[in-house]
């Protein structure tokens, strides 16, 4: 491999200029990264057409013929250089705009060519404009005569004449240098397992591929070896955490947890709440660290699994915890918890930053002595005056909105590590929840309790507003409440989508005072006057919310039933489904209306109808992926999720990244240590993509 590391000027054909422009404009440094640049497309150029046969239909043809003159047409910027080609059926015009001076010193009258571009008609006559042209000599000689690359290039190389055909050039000089002496990465009976062409063929056929088999096998075995790599990664991580980190046995399901299940119980438990349960408590009783993500749908029920694990702590001795991401949610979860934990010899304390000096003592003492069973909070549990006795469970809910050393912090409280569960409202898509939450055990609730009625979501366009403010006024003489919910605070030059600003002052007027009680709420207000706007709303006092997407996550307000989002096109699907979950949570039918001007792009009616076809949380994460890829789905960047994928993609092959987790799990049982000889050659590649990807190892 010490030849992949030469430096690109080196390479025949690049030179120091050419190889700074490649160094700034596509982070190509060296042969190895020139090796990588893989096209984003291929041009079949097996056919020639003759000049008889062309239409305007086609969207490229290739000609083969003779230039047999040159002409300058026009003045100034509408000066253009235009050339007869002609074959021995007819004739079409060659057109450039600019870079002609090139064409006038370098193509000969008279010499054959091969001719390759877009053909239209401009005052009654074929042409074609800045065709790509090249000597039939130079034709013959190349690589893949059928499937011809195509790469990215940007504008500041194209004004250096550094195009996708220059780079073709490169790759095939650097065919040449390497001339197939590409050092193997895999071990040999890997390949043989599944089918893998050895990686020289398979980087020569990415560039140059002899026809569609040969581009299908070098793509499925440069893909295989990404995603095996980072699988292979992320197994080993999970293996390495199990192996390093032992757990708390939680032996016994006791008094508590039996109490409350016969008597506290609000309603009976989904089969899905039943089968989380069982599989955190196999976890904690196994005397590893419980690391374990909760996955489910807003109002699915994730907060009881929660209390009902943390019981299962209490009856074995240990205190816990949960930390939510605002106060006003840590709250709720307080109120929740202690009602449903009411009449039970339970200590529940609530700690967040506007917690009072006394209060604060009093839960430090109760900490240390045991006495405070579950301590909820938000990062003031963080604080180092913060110190348990034994904490056995750490629940975080909606951890996405943690930072990896904030959620450390909280892990570092005990001298045994805790067992950790966090919850998400937000559905990952199986293929991502096996990278980004790879080395964490997944559970899925995929169940709403019992006496939920489905949310019926409808899309309305804005001339439909005054017959949707006459369904919003019914439901409030009728005792609900409403959501309105937009993307920006402030009028946007650029973008025409309703604000807040504008929408609050129509909901007055269309809701005028004393009548209704319209509020607003957004992300610039001061937390205290947000938090008792929220509180005012849940206590029923609000007829209508006008917020920005501070709602998303946060009060549960059974009475609120109508979810309107204004420009809804401009936000993404998880972003629409997550809002969507703010109704819903009582006993009476919720609606979401989606509000869109007509001018919609084609990813926005997708988004828009998958909304109004399904409530599903995990249907609705896969169309997002597929829309959006899988970059921000979760706060990470869309190149291959940080994990430096450059063919593969999460969201459409993801019955291979399930393919090579199942190898990598195979591999790594027999050789945890990757201690074998033939194992040896995967250790470059894996330590290359450690520096990369994502550390999980400490904490979720």
């Amino acid at each position: 491999m010490q030849q992949l590391s030469k430096d690109i000027t080196y390479l025949p054909g690049v030179g120091p200029k050419r190889a700074k422009l490649l160094n700034s404009e596509l982070q190509i440094f060296t042969y190895g990264d020139l090796l990588y640049y893989f096209p984003y497309k291929y041009v079949d150029r097996s056919k020639i057409y003759s000049i008889a046969e062309i239409n305007t239909e086609l969207t490229h043809i290739q000609l083969k013929g003779k230039i047999k003159s040159f002409r300058m047409v026009g003045e100034r910027r509408g000066k253009r250089l235009v050339a007869s080609f002609n074959d021995n059926t007819g004739a079409i015009e060659l057109v450039w705009f600019k870079g002609w001076q090139w064409v006038q010193n370098n193509i000969e009258v008279d010499k054959e060519y091969i001719i390759f571009g877009k053909p239209t008609i401009f005052n009654r006559q074929l042409n074609i404009a800045h065709p790509e042209i090249e000597t039939t000599e130079h034709y013959e000689k190349q690589f893949s005569k059928s499937l011809q690359p195509q790469y990215n290039t940007t504008e500041k190389l194209k004004n250096s004449y550094i195009h996708s055909k220059t780079i073709a050039k490169f790759q095939y000089a650097l065919q040449e240098e390497l001339k197939g002496g590409i050092r193997e990465s895999l071990p040999d009976y890997v390949s043989q397992k599944y089918g893998l062409q050895p990686l020289s063929g398979a980087l020569k056929n990415i560039h140059f591929p002899a026809d569609n088999e040969s581009l299908r096998k070098a793509n499925y075995r440069i893909k295989f070896e990404e995603l095996f790599i980072l699988q292979l990664n992320i197994v080993r991580l999970k293996v390495g955490r199990n192996n390093q980190f032992k757990g708390h046995i939680f032996k016994s399901v006791g008094t508590y947890f039996h109490s409350f299940y016969e008597k506290h119980l609000p309603f009976e438990l989904t089969g899905a709440q039943k089968k989380v349960i069982k599989e955190i408590r196999r976890d904690m009783g196994s005397g590893l660290q419980m690391n374990r993500i909760l996955q489910g749908d807003v109002g699915s029920g994730k907060t009881l699994v929660a209390l009902m694990n943390i019981l299962i702590a209490l009856d074995n001795g240990y205190q816990a915890c949960l930390m939510a991401p605002t106060e006003i949610l840590a709250q709720q979860h307080y109120r929740s918890i202690s009602e449903l934990l009411f009449g039970l010899p339970v200590n529940v304390r609530l700690l967040t930053g506007s917690t009072k000096k006394k209060i604060r003592d009093e839960i430090r003492q109760g900490l240390h002595s045991g006495e405070l069973h579950i301590l909820i909070g938000t990062h003031a549990l963080l604080e180092d005056y913060v110190q348990f006795s034994d904490l056995g469970l750490v629940v975080i809910d909606e951890q996405h909105r943690f930072g990896v050393a904030q959620r450390a912090k909280l892990w570092q409280k005990n001298t045994v590590p805790p067992h950790v569960l966090v919850m998400t409202a937000t559905p990952i898509p199986r293929t991502l929840a096996m990278t980004v939450y790879g080395d964490l055990d997944v559970s899925v609730i995929d169940e709403l309790p019992p006496g939920r009625k489905p949310i019926q979501t409808v899309h309305y366009y804005d001339s439909k507003r005054l017959s949707m403010f006459g369904f919003l006024r019914r439901l409030i003489e009728a005792g609900q409440q409403i959501y309105v919910v937009y993307p920006l605070i402030k009028e946007s030059e650029k973008l025409d989508y309703k604000d807040l600003e504008d929408g609050y002052e129509a909901m007055v007027r269309a809701f005028p005072p004393p009548d209704y009680v319209v509020a607003c709420v957004h992300g610039q207000m001061k937390p205290q006057d947000k938090d008792d706007t929220m509180n005012m709303f849940k206590a029923g006092k609000i007829n209508i919310l006008v917020a920005t997407t501070v709602i998303e996550v946060g009060v549960d307000v059974p009475n609120a039933t109508v979810m309107v989002i204004e420009s809804a096109e401009r936000f993404g699907l998880s972003q629409l489904h997550q809002l969507r979950g703010r109704v819903g949570r009582g006993g009476d039918q919720s609606y979401c209306i989606l509000m869109t001007s007509y001018k919609l792009s084609n990813d926005a009616k997708k988004r828009l109808e998958t909304m109004v076809r399904t409530n599903d949380g995990f249907e609705i994460a896969e169309v997002d992926m597929k829309l959006r890829g899988p970059g921000d789905l979760d706060g990470t960047q869309q190149s291959g999720l940080a994990f430096n994928l450059k063919l593969a993609n999460l969201a459409k092959d993801s019955d291979l990244v399930q393919y090579t987790r199942d190898a990598a799990e195979e591999l790594l049982a027999n050789d945890p240590a990757l201690e074998k000889p033939e194992n040896s050659i995967l250790l470059p590649s894996l330590n290359k993509q450690q520096n990369i990807s994502f550390d999980w190892r400490v904490i979720s």
